[in-house]
């Protein structure tokens, strides 16, 4: 026996119910305790939309994430039926790091759980990045004065307007928060300090994927290449404006004349700019043809991503 709305050629009704109690009982299953967040939606809902909406190579876009029911559906749909179906959340709340990415992470490991334990290994290849924008505090909190105390008295009688109108164009413009291009030359320590509640705390900054995004690079290919103990990472990909388009990075701290020698040889030797248009690479190299990408990418965080 079967029900005409369980039917995949009947059209989806205006309104369909389900118990909220078997979505919760659901969700619990994922974390040992129970209670981690209140009336997350059934996947299985979402899921029937999406199939029922979106084509195997289409994106959902959901502004008001929650606990990731919108990614649980779309891996579980790409699962079912080995579609290319990817998803973009956006959520303010503060949950993310501790019910967001874990279900997904969990979701991505194996299909089903139960108390906080995979039932099985049925596991999917899947990636997801994410992006965290600075709060306005943290912005204050990592501005370094060029002239600490007397940027300091001038903040504490202007306020925010000398803040706006000279401490960003002048005053602070070696600020972390702000993008110190004299850092860049160790891109992968870069940090800042972020608040954590009443609490600070150090975290790193991933410049290379930020720039990428910052350029509206459509990355094709993010490679890590090695030189003895040296680490490049170069992201290859398009943008309308600039063609093809590479991106190397390294860390060139304390580097001497010979050092620059050794890192065009192999950035030749190895092809890792050929056939682009336009080469970028953070701090000083004598790679034919790289143009620095420092300058370039205090001015597009200023100015905020490139559109196309």
């Amino acid at each position: 026996m079967s029900y005409l709305f369980e039917n995949s050629d009947q059209v989806m009704p205006s309104v369909f119910y389900s118990y909220a109690q078997t979505a919760a009982q659901e969700f619990n299953h994922l974390f040992r305790e129970k209670g981690v967040f209140d009336n997350p939606k059934n996947w299985r809902d979402i899921l029937r939309l999406v199939t029922y909406l979106a084509d195997e190579g289409d994106t959902i876009l959901d502004f008001f994430a929650g606990s990731g029911t919108t990614a649980h559906s779309v891996i579980n749909a790409n699962r079912k039926d080995g579609g290319d179906r990817k998803y973009i959340l956006v959520e303010m709340g503060e949950y993310f790091e501790t019910v967001m990415k874990p279900r997904i992470l969990k979701v991505i490991y194996s299909k089903d759980w139960r108390d906080g334990k995979p039932v099985s290994r049925e596991g999917t290849s899947h990636a997801f990045k994410y992006m965290k924008l600075e709060s306005y505090e943290d912005a204050l909190d990592n501005v370094s004065f060029t002239h600490a105390k007397e940027g300091q008295a001038a903040l504490e009688l202007y306020g925010d307007e000398y803040l706006l109108r000279y401490m960003l164009d002048f005053e602070t413009r070696g600020s972390a928060s702000l993008l110190n291009v004299e850092k860049l030359a160790a891109p992968f320590r870069y940090k800042l300090r972020l608040r954590d509640g009443e609490e600070k705390r150090s975290v790193s900054v991933d410049l290379p994927e930020t720039f990428a995004y910052l350029l509206g690079l459509r990355v094709r290919t993010r490679k890590v290449y090695h030189d003895g103990e040296r680490r490049y990472l170069v992201y290859r990909g398009q943008t309308p404006e600039r063609g093809e388009v590479v991106a190397i990075w390294r860390d060139t701290e304390g580097w001497t004349e010979d050092d620059f020698e050794r890192d065009r040889d192999f950035v030749q030797e190895n092809g890792l700019a050929e056939g682009a248009d336009e080469v970028f690479v953070n701090g000083d190299s004598f790679i034919p043809e790289a143009r620095p990408l420092d300058s370039v990418f205090k001015r597009l965080m200023l100015a905020g991503p490139a559109v196309g």
